[in-house]
């Protein structure tokens, strides 16, 4: 009787049902992708599945007991079936996020005119917008009040069907707390066949506010905040006078010519940011490209690959799956990527930490602030005009270094397993410091022509 007590003991199928149901449980809750979360992590199941089996088979042997701790077919079983919940519930988001309407929604959609009293609110109000499905376009006004218009979608099989629907359903603005709120009224919760593809005019001095589940949404010419939370739909901010914060999960993003800073957070796909006089921040994963120009207080980019910091962007950046663009970045740049890099014409200091991916930096005028790039299992180009001066420290790990630059105060050695050293100093003047170190890959330092 002990030892069948000690074979049914295992605590692995416990914590695996907890791993689960805490993971359904944060994506009802906060949309956290399972699709996502398996699919970079499924190997820790079999990781801690074995550890516990290594810890479970130790304790039976103390206890004189070897043939215990064994895997059960009913834990190979139960792997199996929640792995098939799991994947049942990837499935049906996919589905319900990717196929064609027709085939997630039956019935035809037809368009009624949306009728919505104007009220009047002070012209510095805030306002929020919440929406389930439907497309939502923000204009400003200069009249101290709010102007709804659009259109009322009703999926039905006839349209004498949908006219009823869309007769129980409308678009209401009422006072909540110091701010005003316009929401859908007579739609129940999670219910498709109805959406509201809404035309707003709100004062222009307005603090705005947007909650959204699926639908393209368009603000212009605000002159304060916007605040943005879209679930699938593409957004599209514009000349506003305010920082402007989107959270998201599948959305392509535009915002341009703000006078404030931005924030992007979630996952998607393209986002483009253009003419900030503040920072730009984007944290999460983005399908992209990423694009961002003439981003006055810098970039901000954490993502699973890529964590970036440049304290400003006179020019361009571009960061797309497996490569990362900057040029004409006059601020500090700080990077740790996987990808590959291409940096041209920065005037800050330069600290770049690579994993499996080539570097490539030129300056097209000599660099004074300090270069450090650290990579691995990948090479290092660093271009430089021949009037630079500078102190260099190169190492290679199994690879070569290969320098247009000659002096006697330059040293470059090699050793017997292949590795290459290079030190010492260039030019007359005092220059910058640079560290460059790679393995399993060549160094090369070039004159910039």
């Amino acid at each position: 009787m002990a030892n069948l007590r000690r074979r049914g003991s295992s605590f692995f199928p416990g914590l695996l049902l907890l791993f689960v149901g805490l993971l359904l449980l944060l994506h009802n809750y906060r949309g956290v992708s399972i699709g996502e979360v398996i699919g970079h992590w499924w190997p820790l199941i079999l990781i801690f599945w074995g550890a516990i089996k290594l810890y479970e088979r130790m304790a039976a042997s103390r206890a004189g007991d070897p043939s215990a701790a064994k895997i059960t077919g009913g834990e190979v079983f139960l792997v199996l079936g929640l792995l098939s919940l799991l994947g049942i519930v990837v499935a049906l988001d996919y589905a319900r996020e990717n196929l064609p309407g027709h085939m997630r929604e039956l019935g035809n959609s037809f368009d009624f005119d949306l009728d919505v009293a104007p009220k009047a609110v002070p012209g510095d109000a805030r306002i929020t917008i919440h929406n389930g499905r439907g497309s939502i376009s923000v204009r400003p006004s200069d009249e101290a009040q709010i102007r709804v218009s659009g259109k009322k979608n009703a999926k039905a099989w006839n349209e004498s069907d949908a006219q009823q629907a869309a007769e129980r359903v409308g678009v209401e603005i009422v006072k909540n707390g110091d701010g005003y709120e316009i929401h859908p009224s007579g739609v129940s919760a999670g219910d498709s066949r109805i959406s509201f593809d809404l035309d707003v005019m709100v004062p222009k001095k307005a603090s705005l506010t947007i909650r959204n589940e699926k639908g393209n949404i368009t603000v212009a010419d605000m002159a304060k905040a916007v605040n943005v939370t879209n679930g699938v739909g593409d957004i599209e901010i514009h000349d506003t006078g305010g920082d402007v914060d989107i959270e998201t999960r599948k959305s392509d993003v535009k915002v341009s010519d703000t006078k404030g800073s931005v924030k992007i957070s979630g996952h998607g796909g393209q986002i483009d940011v253009s003419g900030a006089t503040g920072g730009l921040t984007i944290e999460g994963e983005f399908a992209g490209p990423i694009r961002a120009d003439k981003i006055a207080k810098g970039v901000r980019f954490v993502s699973q690959r890529t964590d970036l910091t440049l304290s400003q962007l006179a020019g361009h950046m571009e960061a797309s799956p497996g490569h990362l663009e900057i040029y004409d970045a006059p601020g500090n740049l700080n990077v740790r990527t996987q990808d590959d890099i291409t940096l041209e014409n920065p005037s800050g200091k330069v600290k770049i930490d690579n994993r499996r991916g080539n570097v490539e930096v030129r300056f097209s005028a000599p660099p004074k602030e300090d270069i450090e790039i650290d990579n691995a299992s990948a090479g290092i180009t660093l271009s430089l005009p021949e009037s630079s001066s500078f102190e260099i420290v190169a190492d290679c790990h199994s690879g070569d270094i290969d320098s247009e630059f000659q002096a006697d105060s330059l040293k470059l050695t090699s050793g017997k397993s292949g590795d290459s050293h290079l030190e010492g100093k260039y030019g007359s003047g005092r220059g910058p410091k640079i560290i460059l170190k790679t393995s399993y890959g060549s160094i090369s330092i070039r004159k910039t022509s």
